[in-house]
């Protein structure tokens, strides 16, 4: 990434340079025939290092619209954003920044903060990236939603001017501000009428109260033999054989290393009971996922761990590869430098040939609804243009990046013309799996 020690006058000449690499109006511009490569080998490339037994749920949930299907589809996207010019400003990209992987996330102090909630993808690279997935997200969310074009039109554009009103006032903020800055609830609610915010601020407390280790023990545990295990929902929610059992034991403990000591102090406080694996979103089908349901020594009270197997980020095969020889650290490292405040238990390891990181499951986390905002699309992408530029500004250099965008309509118009013009994009690629699955060169079950 660039020099954040560079002077004023420097940072403005590359945002000003970059204009010539990439005019923005060039931001908007898609163009099918520049492509490199095919979506479905792109999509089924990705399957050399998940579980086999899981690639039919993959594919099945991929298939059920074009909006799962561009969830599930990051790598789609990265290749053709790369076969793109590009500014060259680089920051820490999300790498998956859609409309659903914003959301309210708890604090080690127990606030609640909405920010950006997925890091799968994370690596640096060019800024409007993260700005065009984001965009074409709202697009085809919206018309998986039934909302009208120019309404979704209208939440792109007020995205992009709430990003670039925010990087603008990041370019002249102290560094120190910028990382102290974050969005409460407070905070995203007031971009809502007052009469939704009220309904809206109770429902978030309610969700934030049930979606803790304990409300997780409540909903997915039984006890059986005296004994409390995960209860079993087949196949997206199932036990292990030893071999499993052992790899994740290998994980937690590996994990310690990478931990604050207080922090492995604290879990060495707590027992593994049990441990099954998940099915979890779209894009990480496939992939070892496992839930470990601990219980406090001395009170026995739940805690639960996500253990989650981390490979390649999606954009490395077009930029430099990861610094990091551990893909679980690059996620987690990449979350840390994203987030304004980030879950105190995360950590990675390798077992054999794996990487995974570990988080908290369910740690007061509020994960919007599609259906829920899609009437509320222009207030929600508000927010999310905000916490985008807040993120970017603590990776990159918000004063090259502001001068780029510069003051006018210019930005926002190509974002409305590149989201519009890569949804319909996406809608090919999604038929073309459909089709695909129809055939039946490509296998399908239950997705959900």
């Amino acid at each position: 990434m660039a020099r954040k020690d560079a002077r004023p006058s420097e940072q403005f000449s590359r945002g000003r340079h970059a204009r010539r690499r990439v005019p923005r109006s060039g931001l908007g511009e898609w163009d099918p025939v520049s492509r490199g490569h095919d979506a479905l080998d792109t999509v089924l490339a990705q399957n050399i290092i998940r579980v086999p037994e899981l690639l039919p749920i993959r594919y099945a949930r991929m298939s059920a619209s074009p909006w799962t299907y561009f969830r599930g589809a990051a790598a789609v996207m990265a290749a053709d954003l790369a076969s793109t010019p590009h500014t060259g400003i680089e920051v820490q990209l999300c790498g998956d920044a859609h409309v659903l992987n914003f959301g309210l996330w708890a604090t080690p102090e127990r606030n609640l903060y909405f920010d950006l909630r997925d890091f799968d993808e994370t690596l640096p690279g060019p800024f409007e990236w993260d700005l065009q997935r984001l965009a074409t997200s709202l697009v085809v969310l919206g018309r998986e939603n039934g909302v009208d074009a120019r309404r979704s039109d209208r939440a792109v554009s007020a995205m992009t001017a709430a990003y670039c009103r925010k990087m603008r006032a990041y370019a002249n903020t102290p560094e120190i501000d910028i990382w102290y800055d974050r969005i409460d609830v407070a905070g995203l609610l007031g971009h809502f009428s007052s009469g939704i915010a009220r309904h809206a601020e109770k429902l978030i407390e309610t969700k934030a109260e049930r979606r803790t280790s304990r409300g997780a023990s409540r909903k997915f545990t039984e006890t059986r033999d005296g004994r409390r295990r995960i209860r079993e929902d087949a196949p997206f929610r199932t036990h292990v054989g030893d071999s499993q059992i052992e790899l994740v034991q290998a994980v937690i403990a590996g994990y310690s290393e990478s931990v604050d000591d207080h922090i492995w102090s604290l879990l060495t406080r707590f027992r593994v009971l049990d441990v099954v694996r998940q099915v979890v979103g779209v894009g990480s089908v496939g992939m070892r996922v496992y839930l470990a349901l601990l219980e406090e020594r001395r009170t026995c009270d739940p805690f639960f761990l996500q253990i989650k197997q981390a490979g390649p980020s999606v954009f490395e095969q077009f930029l430099e590869p990861s610094r990091y020889d551990n893909h679980g650290a690059r996620v987690v490292n990449g979350q840390r430098m994203l987030q304004s405040a980030t879950d105190m238990f995360v950590g990675w390891t390798a077992v054999g040939d794996m990487n995974f990181y570990v988080r908290q499951f369910r740690d007061m986390k509020v994960i919007p609804d599609g259906e829920i905002i899609g009437p509320y699309l222009t207030e929600s992408a508000t927010a999310c243009g905000e916490v985008l530029a807040r993120a970017h500004a603590r990776s990159g250099d918000a004063e090259a990046i502001a001068d780029y965008l510069g003051r006018g309509d210019n930005v926002d118009r190509a974002m409305v013309a590149f989201a519009d013009a890569y949804a319909d994009q996406n809608e090919r690629d999604h038929a073309q799996l459909v089709a695909a699955i129809e055939a039946g060169t490509v296998p399908c079950s239950v997705g959900w």
